[in-house]
């Protein structure tokens, strides 16, 4: 561990790695007691990499996403314990003004309603202009044309005239072309993009993931957020399954697509709806995602397992690897002798 200029704690990593997230744990405490978000949680992104977290509604992707600027609220929300790492420097041991120099900047968002995370008092200029004057030494008339600039970019008509609307007066999905706009403009170096287009038509959100893939400049890493494994396999290289506050099984899009090797990612990848010319019965996983409140003490999906074996209840299992980078955290890979 040595110290950078600025005196906040730095370590070296692989040459090529941009985030590391080492033992991610996040708490919530309600009126109905304290339970964890995110458990234990351990991952990377590489520079210019696109990698996919994928799991069911309530799992902890959100939460993941919002920690890794430590955006999360406290209280209720509280990181217990963790490290995160970004771009060789500790996240954790930054200050409120350390931080507010890598969001927006270094670290942007893509929210999943574009109408939340936009201010509705406020015109889409002034909200653009703000962001660009936090970052950049730049004249306020210029912050202006600049923005303008990228509402043309990313495929907004009347640019000149969109500036001075307010986000109600605008589409869904033009509010969500802003949001890229404002996420893309600073050319930062990872973009956390959370379920971009949950709340956009089809036809819309193709647009959506498009416009991204051609405005990302080359060493933009993005972590993108969904449910959707055939957004997963248009956009990433690399995918997290996540289940229960948990990421079980880890690799290559090819890897999890051909091989999967834990069986709730089996279970995802056999509910995706096949067209095979007759009428077929959709699968999907029986049971329950369990209680945030009342986990198992041993694996998270052993109630939902049809491979379930004793010691699954009691034991959590360790991540096996599988070959090519690929991990899963499964007992079948060990009695399997993988």
């Amino acid at each position: 561990m040595i110290m950078d200029a600025t005196g906040r704690n730095k370590r070296v990593e692989p040459e090529n790695r941009l985030l590391t997230v080492e033992n991610l744990t996040v708490n919530f405490s309600t009126d109905d007691g304290k339970f964890k978000a995110v458990d234990n949680l351990s991952f990377h992104i590489e520079r210019g990499e696109n990698v996919g977290l994928v799991g069911e509604s309530g799992c902890g992707k959100s939460v993941t996403a919002l920690s890794l600027p430590r955006l999360i609220p406290s209280p209720p929300g509280e990181i217990e314990s963790g490290e995160i790492w970004f771009d060789g420097k500790d996240v954790m041991a930054m200050t409120s003004n350390q931080l507010q120099g890598i969001r927006g900047r270094a670290i942007s968002m893509i929210f999943q309603e574009p109408l939340s995370a936009l201010s509705p008092l406020h015109r889409i200029g002034r909200q653009m202009v703000e962001t660009v004057l936090l970052h950049r030494d730049m004249p306020p008339r210029e912050a202006w044309q600049f923005a303008e600039q990228w509402l043309g970019k990313v495929g907004i008509p009347d640019a000149a005239d969109r500036m001075y609307a307010y986000p109600f007066q605008l589409s869904g999905g033009m509010q969500q072309r802003i949001m890229i706009a404002m996420a893309l403009m600073l050319a930062p170096s990872l973009i956390i993009a959370d379920e971009p287009t949950t709340a956009l038509d089809v036809t819309t959100q193709a647009q959506v993931f498009e416009l991204i893939k051609a405005m990302k400049q080359a060493h933009t890493s993005m972590l993108l957020i969904t449910h959707d494994m055939g957004v997963v396999w248009e956009m990433c290289e690399r995918i997290l399954v996540m289940y229960a506050s948990q990421i079980v099984e880890s690799g290559s899009r090819e890897e999890i697509f051909s091989n999967p090797q834990h069986p709730y990612t089996i279970g995802l990848l056999n509910a995706i709806p096949k067209l095979t010319g007759r009428r077929t019965q959709l699968k999907d996983i029986p049971g329950q995602v369990p209680s945030p409140y009342d986990y198992p003490a041993g694996c998270h999906f052993e109630k939902r397992c049809a491979f379930s074996l004793p010691k699954c209840i009691t034991q959590s299992p360790p991540f096996y690897e599988c070959g090519n980078g690929h991990r899963a955290a499964c007992f079948l890979l060990a009695d399997s002798g993988e």
